[in-house]
């Protein structure tokens, strides 16, 4: 047997790993000792530096800081990754938190309809209907291609590629607010609005918006496009309580939504935007331009042609569908009345006071007479009630157009009625032992800084005159003469108990009318002259039934009984009616006795006339919103004429009766608060006032 003369224990080495074995640098096992022994010491006495390093897989040696570089991007992974997961985390956390309490998504077809009130003339004409009205529902592809079209042009033009948040959309809005600076353009989806007509309120807010659209994202999910259009046409609300365009398209245009062309499709997506800017039956003007916009955008959108849109607003004259206004003042102020007896789902029904016939005259006389002298005389605005002796109101308008102005006039608007006023400081002064022949100076008077003068008749003084003519010829010197003897308190105490209740200063200046009232409450006070002296509380329903026929209201009652005693009603009316025979309000004058009472207020800014027949009370106002004074326009001239023309059509076929306190029936004596009967006007008190009076005391 051959043995090799190379023993395994000194079988030569590769050179790397002998190197590596020699200079401490190969691998070391885990029982190494972590102490390395000094290299040996060279034979030759020296020591010589070592080899480099060999090359690590063929790279060469590593660069100096390799191994921080390295290091530190891990760290920045870890830390990205942290703060992801936390973000995600957090926002997690706040959907959760927003989507907690949001509303039955399931519940698509629940409606939350307001009960309609339907508002009848006292002989059962329609006069007006409030309260939402909801159409048949309508298949996206049973409505005409326009309809749609207009939409998406106007609304959401990516409506069939975005998952419910239009980013591009959005995108676009904010470079169009940007350069506006402030918002004119929103961002809005179809879904995210059907999101919120369905769900939500219009609340702004941070929350409300984080559930549109987490809705919205629903909504993408559960529907498919055509779908979400097909609720959302079906659920809209395009204004004058219409839901949905089959309901529009009936109350616009008197056509159901399928058979809408394209014109009145595009108004209707234009009242999206504003549905009560946009009405076309209450501003027709900003309708049409907001519907050639809509027209111009499907142009853009590439549905229709320019041709087409143009030959679209050719026939616009004949699309609307016009609505008479008429008595809608007087509709608005009883519907806040009788909102109280519709809820629920109850719907009412309230048979009114109001005359149609007579309603009608009195806008038509109204806007005829404006038209005819109300730029000449500087007044842009008029207002009037005409109501029966018993206060039940036959005909209120509370300006001139309905449609350009729904601010009543009659009801809302307080202003100065000047001398109209004057009838309840004659009516204290004769409770106060006065009489119509009583004396008056008739002469400039200074009372501290106030300085009244007569603004009627070329300010002309007259000296000593009857409190009959200082009432006639509206004596603005001998009304504050008045005043001081009798006292102010006196004035505002029978004022009040004639139903003014408005705040009255207890002044001298009260006498020419500087506390501000309504048309209808100083209308009503004057009715009570026409009432045999009873008050009247002015109103404007009887009946109010459910829409099961039930009657849930009936008037009763009739005022507040006897309030001014039969001598002072023989005074007043006589005093009121030489107002229209003999002093300013001769334009008034008819067919029959009436009485009344013009009113002007400081600087030309309030023209008022209030009169009464037998069978009627009626009250003019002219003036101007913003208060501006008119050119020296008077109660004795537009207001007195309009008051002249109303009432003799009123009048029109009654027979001529003499005023309550001129005609011989005379109310019984009323008691007074005390439950005492009242005093009889010729009381002992009197007759010693009127004694002194003639002796000159």
């Amino acid at each position: 047997m051959r043995i090799s003369s190379e023993s395994p224990s000194r079988r030569s080495k590769p050179v790397g790993e002998m190197a590596s074995s020699f200079f401490g640098r190969g691998p070391r096992s885990m029982k190494e000792s972590r102490s390395e022994p000094p290299p040996p010491p060279d034979r030759g006495g020296t020591s010589k530096p070592p080899p480099p390093r060999p090359p690590r897989n063929g790279r060469g040696p590593r660069p100096p800081g390799s191994g921080g570089g390295r290091r530190l991007l891990g760290m920045l992974i870890n830390f990205s990754l942290t703060v992801a997961i936390w973000v995600a985390i957090g926002l997690g956390g706040v959907i959760a938190y927003y989507a907690y309490d949001l509303p039955d998504l399931e519940n698509l077809t629940a409606t939350a309809r307001r009960p309609s009130i339907t508002l009848l003339s006292a002989d059962g004409e329609t006069i007006a209907a409030y309260g939402d009205v909801y159409g048949e529902p309508v298949n996206l592809q049973d409505l005409p291609a326009s309809l749609p079209q207009a939409v998406m042009a106007t609304e959401d033009r990516h409506f069939y590629s975005h998952f419910g948040l239009d980013l591009i959309g959005l995108a676009r809005a904010m470079v169009v607010n940007l350069r506006a600076g402030h918002v004119v353009q929103g961002g809005s989806t179809i879904t995210q609005q059907l999101a919120k007509n369905l769900f939500l309120t219009p609340e702004r807010s941070l929350k409300r918006k984080v559930q549109e659209l987490l809705m919205a994202l629903w909504l993408e999910h559960k529907f498919s496009k055509d779908q979400i259009l097909t609720l959302y046409l079906n659920r809209v609300y395009l204004g004058n309580g219409t839901w949905g365009v089959d309901a529009a398209a009936r109350r616009y245009f008197d056509v159901p939504a399928t058979r809408l062309n394209l014109y009145q499709s595009a108004l209707l997506a234009g009242l999206l935007k504003a549905p009560s800017r946009y009405n076309p039956q209450n501003d027709r003007e900003q309708s049409v331009k907001r519907t050639t916009q809509v027209l111009a955008n499907m142009v853009a959108f590439g549905v229709i042609s320019p041709e087409q849109a143009s030959e679209a607003l050719k026939n616009e004259q004949s699309s609307v569908r016009q609505v008479s206004h008429t008595g809608r003042y007087f509709a608005d102020w009883i519907h806040d009345l009788v909102d109280q007896y519709a809820r629920d789902d109850r719907d009412i029904v309230v048979r009114t006071t109001l005359d149609m016939g007579l309603q009608r005259r009195v806008e038509a006389e109204l806007e005829a007479l404006l038209a005819k002298s109300g730029s000449k005389a500087g007044v842009s605005q008029a207002a009037m009630v005409v109501m029966t002796p018993d206060g039940a109101i036959r005909a209120l308008t509370g300006g001139r157009d309905y449609a350009t102005s729904q601010f009543n006039r009659a009801v809302q608007g307080f202003r100065q009625p000047g001398s109209s006023f004057k009838a309840m400081l004659y009516l204290a002064a004769v409770e106060a032992g006065w009489d119509e022949n009583d004396m008056i100076e008739d002469s400039p008077i200074t009372t501290g800084k106030y300085q009244p003068e007569n603004i009627v008749e070329s300010h002309r003084y007259e000296g000593s005159i009857t409190l009959r003519h200082a009432l006639a010829k509206s004596s603005n010197v001998a009304a504050v003469r008045l005043i001081e003897r009798i006292g102010p308190k006196r004035v505002v105490a029978v004022a009040k108990r004639l139903g003014i209740t408005s705040q009255l200063h207890s002044d001298a200046s009260l006498a020419l009318g500087t506390g501000e009232v309504n048309l209808v409450e100083l209308t009503s006070a004057y009715a009570t002259f026409a009432n045999a002296g009873n008050g009247v509380f002015p109103f404007g329903f009887t009946e109010v039934r459910d829409n099961r026929g039930n009657v849930i209201y009936h008037r009763e009652g009739a005022g507040t009984g006897q309030i001014i005693s039969p001598h002072a009603l023989r005074e007043m009316d006589d005093m009121l009616s030489a107002v229209v025979t003999e002093g300013t309000g001769k334009a008034a004058a008819i067919d029959r006795p009436i009485a009344g009472k013009t009113g002007t207020s400081q600087d030309y800014r309030d023209a008022w006339f209030i009169g009464f027949s037998a069978d009627y009370v009626g009250g003019v106002w002219f003036g101007n919103d913003d208060g501006t004074s008119m050119h020296r326009t008077t109660g004795g001239s537009l207001p007195a004429q309009l008051w002249h023309n109303v009432m003799l059509a009123a009048h029109k076929g009654l027979p001529a009766r003499p005023l309550p306190g001129q005609g011989g029936e005379e109310a019984p004596s009323a008691e007074n608060e005390s439950g005492r009967p009242s005093q009889p006007a010729e009381t002992l008190d009197n007759i010693w006032n009127g004694l002194v009076k003639m002796l000159g005391g």
